[in-house]
């Protein structure tokens, strides 16, 4: 594995996924640990298994994976992403156990996480205007 790869793919996957942290926030303090992350890992497997089908949340993931897979290693990509996930249902764990961070999301979730895909959405258009 080449280091500048595993550190592309890395970058990669967290700019793609930004989102998904605060969803993840949110499921964590909704249900069990184990049911997230085997979700997270299923889903993120039919994305990178089935690149032309768009998911709800994986649209983004997929129109900037295509690409880079065409003309990239996909092996190194895809190993370094499964890693990730986990890092991501770490991350979305540490801040939903965060009172504060778990007290917002309860109360505010159902507002937050459209106003978070709608404010990545205006700064896509924006960044390629």
């Amino acid at each position: 594995m080449n280091a500048g790869t595993v550190g592309q793919a890395i970058g990669l996957f967290a700019m793609t996924n930004v989102d998904d942290l605060v969803l993840i926030a949110l499921f964590f303090t909704q249900t069990t640990a184990l049911r997230i992350v085997l979700g997270q890992y299923l889903g993120f497997a039919a994305i990178l298994a089935i690149a032309g089908i768009t998911f709800a949340n994986g649209g983004d993931n997929i129109g900037v994976y295509v690409p880079v897979f065409a003309t990239q290693g996909v092996v190194v990509y895809v190993v370094v992403f499964l890693v990730m996930v986990g890092v991501l249902c770490l991350a979305g764990h540490f801040l939903a156990t965060r009172p504060v961070v778990a007290r917002a999301l309860a109360k505010w979730g159902h507002v937050l996480f459209p106003v978070v895909l709608v404010g990545i959405g205006v700064f896509i258009l924006v960044g390629h205007t």
